[in-house]
């Protein structure tokens, strides 16, 4: 849908047609996708801990948990404009996974790469140290690619046909 199709909606004054697009709107496009990242990370560390499993197949569960989590965050919104199932998971797919695996990327990589983070465990400060740190990282690099797909309807504005 083309920005000016809907650009006099309230709460749509943040983007505007030919890809202007807000620092404010991407960065709440990011912290949603942050949100079921963070939740899907935190998930899948306990779970891989409480089972004894190594870094790979722990760092594998985290990473398809913050999919799933990621794109039920936005799958929950789109259902909730009355859309279909089918339609509302094109939508998600559409609007996070490029957020999403960016984050990702980032936040495994800081974590693969910061001394001793893989092996630290739910009680050692290092692993919340390393994830808050990843995390934050993971944010400043995904808003600006947020805010470039919103800019040209793609990403997160995929989802704004679906608000009332």
């Amino acid at each position: 849908m083309d920005h000016v199709d809907h650009a006099g909606h309230a709460g749509h004054a943040h983007h505007t047609a030919g890809g202007r697009v807000s620092w404010a709107t991407a960065a709440q496009a990011t912290l949603h996708c942050l949100t079921g990242c963070a939740v899907g990370e935190v998930l899948g560390m306990v779970i891989g801990t409480a089972f004894g499993w190594g870094n790979l197949p722990t760092m594998v569960l985290a990473i398809a948990l913050a999919f799933f989590f990621g794109y039920a965050l936005t799958l929950r919104g789109v259902l909730k404009a009355g859309v279909d199932f089918r339609t509302g998971f094109k939508v998600a797919l559409a609007a996070d996974t490029l957020s999403i695996a960016v984050m990702e990327l980032i936040d495994n990589g800081v974590i693969a790469l910061w001394p001793d983070a893989m092996d630290a465990h739910l009680d050692d400060a290092l692993f919340w140290i390393a994830l808050a740190a990843s995390l934050v990282l993971a944010f400043l690099v995904t808003t600006p690619v947020n805010r470039w797909m919103i800019g040209r309807g793609k990403g997160h504005a995929v989802v704004h046909q679906y608000h009332h």
